[in-house]
């Protein structure tokens, strides 16, 4: 598994949003700033976590984001797969985006592959955005 810079933004900017959730809404532009992202690739990223209902905005005076489930509801593993896909290292080892290779042949090298899959789920679906706060 590697994460991409969507993954890596999304985690930065839900992290943000709950250590900052008693502000209310928050600017996207104190989230872009903090950690140096772009404002436009972050627009991009928060357009994903709007549809799959993680954040909800506010426009005008006083508005920005905030997170619309509890910071301790969010896994790791959620955004990293709406951002990324699947956690395992090959798709034919993979639970929910799965696809038949030719590595399946290889018993053993499955094998590998899904005690790595099974590990990186086990760490990242126990952890939540809470933890990281």
């Amino acid at each position: 598994m590697k994460l991409t810079t969507k993954s890596e933004y999304s985690l930065l900017a839900l992290t943000y949003l709950a250590r900052h959730q008693k502000r209310g809404y928050i600017r996207m532009e104190d989230i872009a700033d903090q950690y140096g992202i772009s404002k436009k690739y972050l627009e991009q990223i928060f357009i994903s976590l709007k549809q799959a209902r993680y954040i909800t905005t506010k426009t005008g005076a006083g508005g920005g984001y905030k997170l619309t489930i509890p910071a301790d509801q969010i896994s790791l593993a959620e955004i990293i797969r709406l951002m990324d896909g699947a956690l395992a290292p090959t798709v034919a080892a993979s639970k929910y985006f799965f696809e038949h290779t030719p590595l399946e042949k290889e018993e053993k090298i499955m094998q590998v592959f899904k005690e790595i899959r099974d590990y990186i789920s086990g760490k990242v679906e126990g952890m939540k955005i809470s933890d990281l706060v």
